[in-house]
This record gives structure tokens, sequence and C-alpha cells, in this order.
């Protein structure tokens, strides 16, 4: 008798459970099989929210994050505040600290970096609806001046433009800039959330903010993000956990992924608006016409040492997005530095081969520029 063919009965959520029977010998384990995908489809489909997987403590409560301390106890107090600006873009900043062996935070820290800190940034609350970037900029200059007022700040993504923002209002306070997959020129390359930015109107993204009572809520996001891989999202993904379904190595870090990527925040349905509009629109920041806490913005204002990191396959924000901040801001080109890396866009972040071959590389570069006095140019800046 001819075997079944392997996914005939596998489509998620549908199988006959005449399947079991028809494969006879095969029949129990394929039944079991079958059953344990479908707890397992549970778990990734509505998963516990994510942790932090590097033991910290929360130094400073503000309004928009909890700034979390990673730093040893041991950590020479002396030492220059790293500051990871995470990604506050629909997402957990979960993203900077994801697991063990595939941490940022942790890679940092075990790359010599003494005090390391991260912004967590909270979900939107209804009472938050109404928070604007200068918010985000304001509670950001909080958390560096009880840090001592001196940072170096490494912005992952969304948490690019922003520290970036920061750098321009306060150099003095800025010693070194890196930037992972960070949108600062929106208009530069052809990536798909640009063509997003400008085909739909701001009135599709205003009745989003509309439904949510004034947020932008993290499923509406989340259902974007998937639309951009629709087939992977909703019916690729599962097949590859049946195909693994005995694999346990494979489940876990399934089931772990899925606890930050279907666990979507809340965003301030003001603060939304104004980066859909002014940064992804109209390009404010690139173009030196964006106004923040009360002043023009320009890229030349920054003058520190800078890092652009990028990926290759990045479809989220393209090279050409990140890159465009050499030829914008006003530090030296000595003492700029770009590199471009296989992998897409979150595994800027967390991936393992990136971690291990690149973030070492860029915990030297901020050690050797955080270990000196305030560059001449920064001093200039600031008076």
């Amino acid at each position: 008798m001819n075997k079944t063919p392997k996914y005939e009965h596998s489509v998620p959520w549908f199988w006959p459970m005449a399947a079991a029977i028809e494969m006879q010998q095969e029949g129990l384990k394929v039944f079991q099989d079958n059953m344990r995908f479908i707890a397992e489809a549970g778990e990734i489909a509505a998963p516990p929210p994510p942790m932090w997987a590097t033991e910290n403590r929360v130094v400073k409560d503000l309004d928009t994050m909890r700034l979390r301390d990673f730093s040893a106890p041991q950590a020479d107090p002396a030492a220059i505040p790293v500051l990871v600006d995470a990604p506050y873009a629909g997402h957990s900043s979960t993203i900077a600290d994801f697991a063990k062996g595939q941490s940022l935070v942790e890679t940092l820290l075990n790359s010599g970096l003494q005090r390391v800190l991260a912004t967590d940034w909270k979900s939107a609350t209804p009472e938050m609806r109404d928070y604007d970037i200068d918010k985000y900029l304001t509670d950001l200059n909080i958390a560096v001046d009880a840090l001592g007022g001196r940072v170096a700040l490494v912005g992952l993504c969304q948490g690019g433009w922003l520290s970036t923002m920061y750098a321009c209002l306060y150099p003095q306070k800025v010693i070194a800039l890196v930037l992972a997959g960070a949108p600062i020129d929106t208009d530069a390359g052809n990536g798909p959330i640009k063509k997003l930015a400008h085909e739909l109107p701001l009135s599709f993204y205003e009745q989003m903010v509309a439904a949510g009572g004034g947020r932008m809520l993290g499923q509406y996001m989340l259902a974007g993000w998937k639309d951009m891989h629709p087939g992977k999202q909703y019916v690729g993904k599962f097949i590859d956990l049946y195909e693994h379904i005995e694999d346990k190595c494979y489940i876990a870090r399934t089931e772990h992924f899925e606890r930050w990527y279907e666990n979507p925040i809340d965003l301030p349905g003001r603060y939304y608006l104004q980066a859909i509009q002014l940064l992804f629109k109209e390009n404010r920041f690139a173009k030196g016409e964006f106004v923040a806490l009360g002043k023009t913005l320009s890229l030349s204002q920054v003058v520190c040492p800078l890092y652009l990191l990028a990926g290759e396959a990045d479809d989220i924000t393209t090279r050409e997005q990140v890159f465009a901040a050499k030829t914008l801001v006003g530090t030296p080109g000595d003492r700029i530095v770009s590199k471009l890396v296989p992998g897409g866009h979150i595994g800027l972040f967390m991936g393992t081969k990136t971690l291990r071959n690149t973030w070492p590389g860029v915990c030297q570069w901020i050690a050797a520029n955080t270990s000196g006095q305030i560059p001449a140019a920064v001093a200039a800046a600031a008076r």
C-alpha cells in the first residue's frame, strides 16, 4: 500500500485525523507528531512575552522607558557608559539582549566594555498617546544625565535616528556614535519601507491611529510586517515547524523568537505620525529641516566618531539609508567607519555570525574612542 504523501495532511490547522490510520504502522507516530504540532503552533502564534537574557537592574524609570543597567558589580564607575538605544518601532527592546549567544548586550560585555545599559522603551498606554519625538529625546537626555552626562550611543534601527538627533542636540554628551540598520536618509535606496511611506497617503496611517484610540497598535504593525513576507509568515513557518517537530533545539529557538515577534508593543499616535510624515515622507532630518526641542537640526552638528553598520540583505533599512550619513555629518571622514555585513535587518542585532564576527570589532572601536578626552571638534561644537 502506498503511503500518504508527506504534506497531504499537514496544512496548518486542517489535518484529517484519518491520516494516522492511512499510514498504518506509522499512523500513531504521525498522530502524535500532529498533536505536538498543534500545541507548538499555539505556542508560536500566541506566546508569552519576551524576557531579557542578561541579568540587569532598572536604574531609572521614566515616562517612556526603563533604563536598564547590565554592568557587572565590579565595573569601573569612571568608564564611559555605552548606552544601547533599542528600536522603538513596534517590538520589545529585548532584541538587544535576545538570548544567550544571541545578545548584543552580552557581546558588548564580553568584549571588555564595562558599563553597558539599554533603553527599555515602554508600550504606549492610552495616556501616552500624545507623546511626541521631543518627549523621547527629553527622556533620553534625562537618562544620559543620570549616567554622568557623557555616553557612547549605539542606535539600533529606529533608535538610530533618535540617537543621531540627540547627538545633534548635545554633541558634548555623545563621545562616540554607532548606527546599525538606522534610517538616516529615508529617500536613499529603494526598499519596501520607502515605497510604503511614499505610496500610502498619510490619511491611511491617521486612520489606523484613530482606530487605536490615538495609538498605533502593535497588532496593526505586526500584520503589516507579516504582509511583507506573507508566504513565510502565514504558512511557511508552520510547515517548517512541522518538519522539525522532533528537533527540540529548533522548537526552542522558534518559540524564543516568536515570544519577541508575536508580542508587539503600541506606539503613541503622535510620535508615530511624526515619524511617518516628517522623517519617512518628507525626509526632513536628512534635509536639515527637522525641528526638535525648539532647534532646527543639521546632521553637520554630529561631530563625534561614527560607526555605520548595514546588512547586505536588509529590506527594512537599506544600506543606502545608513551609509548616506557619511556625506551629511560633520564628523571628519577619517573618523567614520562603514561596514556592510551579510544578512538582513534583525541579524544586525542578534545574528550569531554578526555578533561573533563583527561586533567585537565595533566594541574595540568604541573602547578606542571613549578612552580619551572630549575631541576638540566636539568641544568646539558645544561652545
